[in-house]
């Protein structure tokens, strides 16, 4: 399904794609729409919202139950849908390429975007899906609709890690955030490879451009909270921290733990594959020492 959604989006219809946004929203209210609340949102007639819906159902972009009435809900591909329209009609993106990196949270596919025809990549968050645990709702945000915590979970992950990226590009070695929609960033390619696939000729000179950006990233009043060689990248110039929802201030209780954490698997990752030895420590006190240009967020 996930690979055929550059085929299915260029098949939506604009009224396939008024039904998709009218279940969207009135998913606020029911954990299963009724159709005549999606005829009454696109004040289409029934026969041919029936229509639609089927059309929409054979995608497999709906889900219809009929156990006590006719209702109908999206899940992620729907919503993938919804958000790559948004940017398609933003002039954010262009063209849409294959799928480049599966994660058990996200998924991210190539793209192109602006007037350049910019290289880009597009994340759609996925933590609703299969947890709840990196995004926090409280319970008076989604009441007793529990049928949406994978919407906002999702969302909120989305728009977390792009208010991150916002906060530190560029005085930090990050992607440039370009647009966010619903539960998906639109970004500048991260440049080089993957750390951890890497065989580093200057392992200390990258060692040291990793942690520099920690500090910068501190200064910033911003913690990664979930560091390694799986989610920096790293190329001639330096390096590219990605991945950033599960992001955290230094106002946070546990602040030191995570900073601690970072720095360690980063130096244990170092050392485990160039012996190279570093005082975590030492290296804690320098990120902490203080910074007249601390912002918090």
């Amino acid at each position: 399904m996930l690979e055929n959604i550059p085929e299915i989006f260029l098949s939506i219809t604009d009224k396939e794609f008024r039904i998709l946004v009218a279940i969207e929203n009135k998913m606020k209210f029911y954990e299963w729409v009724p159709i005549e609340e999606i005829v009454n949102f696109t004040r289409f007639d029934l026969k041919e919202v029936e229509y639609l819906l089927s059309k929409l159902a054979q995608n497999k972009l709906i889900h219809r139950n009929d156990k006590t009435y006719e209702g109908y809900r999206i899940y992620f591909e729907a919503y993938d849908l919804l958000a790559l329209n948004a940017f398609v009609k933003r002039g954010t993106i262009n063209a849409l390429g294959e799928i480049i990196g599966i994660g058990k949270e996200s998924i991210v596919f190539d793209a192109t975007g602006g007037i350049i025809d910019r290289r880009v990549i597009i994340k759609l968050h996925r933590e609703g899906k299969s947890s709840f645990r990196h995004v926090r709702v409280k319970r008076e945000t989604t009441g007793e609709r529990r049928h949406l915590s994978w919407l906002y979970a999702a969302r909120l992950a989305a728009k977390k890690e792009y208010d991150a990226l916002v906060a530190l590009y560029p005085q930090v070695s990050v992607p440039e955030p370009i647009d966010n929609n619903r539960h998906a960033i639109v970004m500048s390619m991260a440049k080089g490879q993957l750390l951890a696939h890497s065989r580093l000729d200057e392992p200390d000179w990258y060692l040291d451009e990793i942690l520099s950006q920690i500090k910068k990233t501190y200064g910033l009043g911003i913690i990664h909270g979930d560091l390694s060689e799986f989610n920096i990248f790293v190329n001639p110039e330096g390096c590219e921290i990605i991945d950033w929802p599960q992001f955290i201030t230094p106002s946070h209780a546990n602040a030191n733990e995570f900073l601690k954490r970072d720095i360690d698997n980063v130096v244990s990752y170092f050392n485990r594959k160039y012996r190279i030895q570093r005082d975590i420590e030492e290296i804690i006190k320098t990120v902490l020492r203080k910074n007249k240009n601390m912002v918090y967020h």
